[in-house]
């Protein structure tokens, strides 16, 4: 095919590019900010982040993705356009692109994100599924008949996935993850403290002193927000203890569903993943001891993969260059034309 091959990790929280032959070579927010008057685009990425938050009425801020899937198809399109000329720049042929999406996307969603990539800048396009992605990024031999589990646990969903022999045998999506353990934290703090703060200063919170279990040694993290009576800015300590306790049920609605996936685990596969193990993915992999709470729920040895943000982007990479992975899941390289008339019933959305 003519043209560069990208790999795109299309993430509620942030977006990671793979360029065949270079690497990752960008890994951005996905957030845009507008001029509402106008409609103008004003920032795209970590500037528009910085602006979460922190705008006058006059300007809107943007998160385009939700629960892994397109909300806002106009701003998606924007952040990929405004990504892909910064990568191009003055190429001849548009790029080959292949998009990971969640294992549960429907196949609306699915047509609807590759119309979406090839309206960005793509000459075609592909899907390939998040947690296949992450195996292949995490370094999993996943072509041989031998059962392996990837739970990856991003901003929007945790997939969580049995694959053997190149392909998901048992999956699951749900959406018990990273932005749900910001929102936990940032409700239990104004319950309980009367105290309001942003999505920033939760992710923070979550980032320096969140965990999986209580700590022995509980630690302490001083914040500012708004006194929910008064109004009035304030500083407060957030414990350790706080923030697990705000998380938990997220916790164990992840725990629960690695618990679920391999109850419908072929028996042979279930056997295999006893023996090598389950794989962590994803930014929510980097959460202190999660790994450790998994194994202890499931009796089954949990690691967390290298470079755990960057793994699904990998992936990407991988299939590119092994092009019977994307063949044998059903992805097949589609223009925008072809996009539009395909059938809902063909392979590709099988």
């Amino acid at each position: 095919m003519l043209g560069i091959n990208i790999g795109i990790d299309l993430g509620t929280t942030s977006i990671v590019v793979y360029v065949e032959g270079r690497g990752i070579v960008l890994a951005e927010p996905s957030v845009a900010a507008y001029d509402v008057k106008s409609g103008r685009l004003i920032a795209v990425g970590k500037k528009a982040y910085e602006m979460v938050g922190k705008t006058p009425d006059s300007i809107r801020v943007v998160k385009p993705m939700k629960n892994g899937v397109v909300s806002d198809f106009t701003a998606t399109r924007h952040i990929l356009r405004y990504f892909l000329q910064k990568i191009c720049k003055n190429m001849v042929f548009k790029p080959n692109i292949v998009v990971c999406v969640p294992s549960t996307v429907t196949n609306l969603e699915k047509r609807t994100i590759l119309d979406l990539i090839t309206s960005s800048g793509a000459g075609k396009a592909c899907l390939i599924e998040e947690p296949l992605a992450a195996a292949l990024g995490a370094g999993l031999e996943s072509n041989r008949p031998v059962g392996t589990m990837v739970v990856d646990i991003g901003g929007g969903t945790t997939d969580i996935a049995v694959m053997t022999m190149g392909s998901i045998s048992v999956s699951r999506s749900i959406k018990s993850a990273g932005n749900a353990f910001d929102e936990a934290i940032m409700r239990q703090i104004r319950r309980e403290r009367d105290v309001i703060i942003g999505e920033r200063t939760a992710e923070n919170i979550k980032l320096r002193i969140g965990c999986a279990y209580l700590r022995e040694v509980e630690l302490g993290l001083t914040v500012k927000g708004k006194h929910f009576i008064t109004g009035m800015p304030v500083s407060i300590e957030v414990t350790s203890t706080q923030v697990y306790l705000a998380m938990r049920p997220h916790l164990e609605a992840i725990a629960e569903g690695v618990r679920s996936v391999l109850e419908l685990t072929p028996p042979e596969l279930a056997s295999d993943i006893s023996t090598t193990g389950i794989y962590l993915t994803g930014g929510g992999a980097l959460l202190e001891g999660i790994d450790a709470m998994i194994q202890e729920r499931t009796g089954v040895r949990t690691y967390v993969a290298q470079d755990p943000l960057n793994c699904v982007a990998l992936g990407t990479g991988v299939a590119l260059e092994d092009m019977d992975i994307l063949t044998d899941n059903g992805g097949v390289f589609k223009t925008r034309d072809e996009i539009g008339g395909l059938n809902f019933n063909s392979g590709i959305f099988e």
